[in-house]
């Protein structure tokens, strides 16, 4: 085996599951996220897909590049497996990964309460915050240095993409490798776009929207705009699933913005959020300011408060969740719910769309990415014909309105993806394209080669 080299356990022929591992010799490797498998991308048997049966002892660190579930879900398993190395993340995601570990232990891995409490623990101790653009040493012997370093990725509160540089020693031989993670969208919400490192040798690059263009932000809040009064023309509750991180805080800030400025109809309606983990990632977010994008702090210093506005409300016991659901589905009262989980798949919105999947005046908005095999996707594709459902082993015929907003995204389009190449100053001789399907990654993969091929330049692009 020649080094560095990479081994893909998830995410590199699927959107979810992302774990990579980067091999610098044979005695060290860097792991890099720890995600779960949803939808397609998991298994029949989806106990086997969680076991961590690849060999650790080699493994100096785990580095998360952000604390979405198909990044970190793998996290107990890994520790399960005897994993005692540091978890590297940014000083934002420490704050928020704890809450996200928490929910996973408790949907997939166990109930048991002091087992809960003992991995928390755990993690804690093994939880090491790092700031952003400061190199950290991993490894430092007469053979090799190994250090990282995390940049801004724009695509939740907290992410990055992991610079590592490299060097053999002995061999005399120096690499910057990148792990993209997953790159956000210029101008998110509360977000800085994320700038290009200045060079890469080898690329690890997500490719989720390699084939497909985003709309630009203010066509997509116009588009929001205009689906939730189309919905509320016809007296009924527009249905947002949205993962409790990163997409319910940043509809919450465009939501404000248009309570703020819209008037009418906007001025009393109320927006709810119906889930435990998406308004304790809000309280986390408010705390996390100094984190928020130059624009974000304008509306602060006008005395706005973007994600703790007077039209939101907050469910939080299963109680009120359920008397929520039934009033909101008996009265037609115009509303905004917006719930977890984010495709469909668990969570308190799938009690909604039960409820008002087959009633003509409800509407269910998606602003994310539905992956196949999922209720989600489902929904998308089969709901504008008038197909139907299964939701907790039942059909439903889908009466509601189905809108789609696919500009809104925290991913980077291919556009963005292209651009964060073209802006380094030494582009990357080998790039290997990861958490996309198929057609995503040979998409991009011919983009890149033109690219390349425009500026005589060569490249390989591998897809693992």
């Amino acid at each position: 085996m020649t080094y560095p080299d990479f081994i893909h356990h998830g995410g590199a022929s699927g959107v979810t599951g992302s774990c990579h591992q980067l091999l610098a010799d044979k005695n060290h490797s860097l792991l890099i996220d720890c995600g779960l498998f949803q939808g397609e991308d998991e298994a029949v048997d989806s106990f086997e897909q969680l076991q961590v049966q690849f060999d650790l002892s080699s493994i100096k660190a785990l580095v998360v590049t952000h604390v979405h579930i198909d990044h970190i879900g793998r996290l107990p398993y890994l520790l399960a497996a005897g994993y005692t190395g540091p978890i590297l993340c940014s000083r934002p995601s420490a704050h928020l990964l704890p809450l996200v570990i928490e929910d996973a232990l408790r949907i997939g891995f166990t109930k048991d309460e002091r087992l809960i409490s003992r991995f928390q623990q755990q993690v804690q101790q093994q939880l090491i915050p790092l700031d952003y653009k400061s190199w950290h040493t991993l490894v430092d012997t007469p053979e090799l240095c190994l250090r990282i370093k995390l940049h801004r990725a724009g695509h939740i509160l907290g992410s990055c993409y992991v610079e590592v540089a490299l060097n053999a020693r002995q061999q005399n031989h120096k690499e910057r490798i990148i792990f993209s993670g997953d790159l956000g969208a210029p101008w998110s919400p509360l977000l800085p776009a994320p700038q290009s490192p200045y060079k890469a040798d080898r690329l690890i690059l997500e490719s989720t929207y390699g084939d497909r263009l985003h709309g630009s932000r203010r066509d997509r809040v116009k588009q929001l705009q205009q689906a939730i009064e189309r919905a509320l023309g016809n007296g009924g509750t527009v249905m947002i699933p949205a993962f409790s991180i990163g997409r319910t805080q940043e509809l919450l800030y465009e939501l404000e913005g248009l309570v703020h400025s819209a008037g009418g109809l906007w001025k009393d309606l109320e927006i709810i959020v119906d889930s435990p983990l998406a308004a304790r990632f809000t309280q986390v977010y408010r705390q996390l300011k100094p984190y928020w994008d130059a624009e974000a702090q304008r509306r602060l210093q006008a005395g706005r408060h973007p994600l703790n506005f007077d039209n939101l409300y907050t469910v939080s016991s299963h109680q009120e969740h359920q008397q929520t659901v039934d009033y909101l589905a008996k009265s037609g009262r115009p509303a905004v719910v917006i719930a977890a989980s984010g495709m469909c798949a668990g969570g308190r919105i799938v009690n909604y769309l039960k409820a008002m999947l087959e009633d003509a005046r409800h509407q269910v908005l998606f602003v994310g990415y539905q992956a196949s095999g999922t209720p989600g996707r489902k929904i998308q594709k089969y709901g504008p014909q008038g197909g139907w459902v299964e939701l907790d082993g039942q059909r439903y015929t889908i009466r509601a309105g189905v809108d789609t907003i696919s500009g809104y995204s925290a991913h980077a389009d291919q556009k963005d993806l292209l651009n964060f190449i073209k802006r380094m100053r030494h582009w990357p001789r080998e790039i290997r394209l990861v958490h996309g399907q198929d057609n995503a990654r040979k998409t991009l993969k011919q983009e890149i080669e033109r690219l390349y091929a425009r500026k005589n330049k060569s490249v390989e692009v591998l897809l693992p």
